[in-house]
């Protein structure tokens, strides 16, 4: 038996029945031991509770409805197996540091808590931390190279450079992609907020946006932060994307990795 190929199957299981009751019973079976042994062997692969983690993902969806609908506290506690409010006020706060109903007010505290995912290694559950942040309209001057997504690692920094001596450190990086689906890259911009001879004009709408910061301008790191967006956060995550480029924002030797989402 693979056991992680099995627990891909319950973490799968898991995912579907958020909304319903879950019987561990009905998961150990899924491997073929009792249900104490099934809660150690997760326990101890995942280095988190079944319980935790099931809670945690539930919590995870609960914040983001909160945030995009105008649904009843009460409705969100019940769908997601809380008794009453007061229980689940009292774990969202835990979880999210503020009440069921300031989150709306409160963007910069939304978090998703991933779904797991098992390769032949341990991989132990995670949270991407980030925020709704709301930016007005950009005017900004700059230049593309065509990529793809196999290239744009070797040319991003290579590029920066080439355009940082001749104008200037950038303050913006932009990725435009192919596709809605912002899965293909078709173009890497350098960009300025300013002006300049010789520089393209592009206008960026005022909007909402998420925003995961990375302490380092590094690619490699910068890569890995967009890999973890895209294979962790998307799949899971109730926003909807607008059909515009994304934003690497460059200040204070951090990048702010910014991905546009309809109000």
């Amino acid at each position: 038996m693979n056991i992680y190929l099995e627990l891909n199957n319950i973490i799968d299981y898991i995912e579907d029945h958020l909304e319903e009751k879950i019987d561990y019973k009905e998961l150990a079976k899924m491997v073929g031991v009792n249900e104490y042994t099934f809660q150690k062997i997760f326990s101890v692969i995942c280095n988190v509770s079944l319980t935790e983690y099931i809670r945690n993902r539930r919590l995870s969806n609960a914040g983001q409805e909160l945030y995009l609908k105008n649904a009843k506290i009460i409705d969100i506690a019940v769908k997601y197996q809380y008794e009453n409010a007061t229980s689940f006020s009292r774990a969202f706060e835990k979880f999210f540091g503020v009440k069921p109903s300031e989150i709306k007010k409160n963007p910069k505290n939304l978090k998703i808590y991933t779904k797991l995912h098992f390769n032949e290694m341990n991989e132990q559950a995670k949270k991407i931390d980030y925020k709704i942040i709301e930016k007005e309209q950009l005017v900004l001057y700059g230049k593309y190279k065509n990529t793809n997504n196999e290239k744009i690692k070797g040319l991003a920094p290579k590029f920066y450079q080439q355009m940082a001596k001749k104008y200037g450190e950038p303050l913006y990086g932009m990725i435009e992609y192919k596709d809605k689906d912002r899965y293909f890259v078709k173009a890497y911009w350098i960009m300025y907020d300013k002006e300049i001879d010789g520089l393209e004009k592009k206008i960026i709408p005022k909007g909402k946006w998420i925003m995961i910061r990375i302490k380092s301008q590094e690619v490699d790191e910068i890569q890995a932060a967009s890999d973890m967006f895209y294979q962790k956060f998307l799949p899971i995550s109730k926003y909807h994307f607008k059909d515009i480029p994304e934003l690497e924002y460059y200040h204070d030797n951090i990048t702010d990795f910014l991905i546009p989402i309809e109000d």
